[in-house]
């Protein structure tokens, strides 16, 4: 079975105008949310999510992608760290069942349908 990966970069800014709030950074506010809806999600088993220290896109707010072997990896910016978490575990559904990443920009959901950053191809298969 495929392991899919949502890695999310702890140290974006919480907005484009505050780096914290609480003195936590916006990343941060967003990986504890995911953390915290994990546990009951339906697909726990089949998706990790992941700390980065930096996904390189520091004039965004909250970074977020979605990785697995053999499908397009989706990244994401620009996401309000409150109000994202379960859009985000929307679309990791629609990233697991599709068989290559990607996915039509009218099926994600509405605070998703923007802010996509890169998608970048899956590795070739060598024999």
């Amino acid at each position: 079975m495929t392991k899919h990966t949502i890695f999310v970069c702890k140290s974006c800014s919480y907005s484009s105008t505050q780096r914290e709030l609480l003195g936590q950074r916006g990343g941060q506010h967003l990986l504890d949310q995911l953390q915290n809806l994990q546990p009951a999600w339906d697909l726990t088993t089949e998706y990790s999510i992941e700390a980065v220290e930096c996904l390189s896109a520091c004039n965004r707010r909250c970074v977020i992608a979605y990785a697995a072997p053999r499908k397009t990896t989706l990244m994401f910016g620009d996401l309000p760290p409150l109000q994202s978490a379960i859009s985000i575990l929307q679309l990791a559904k629609l990233y697991y069942v599709s068989t290559d990443g990607l996915i039509p920009r009218i099926e994600r959901p509405e605070i998703l349908r923007k802010g996509i950053l890169a998608r970048i191809p899956p590795l070739p298969n060598f024999i």
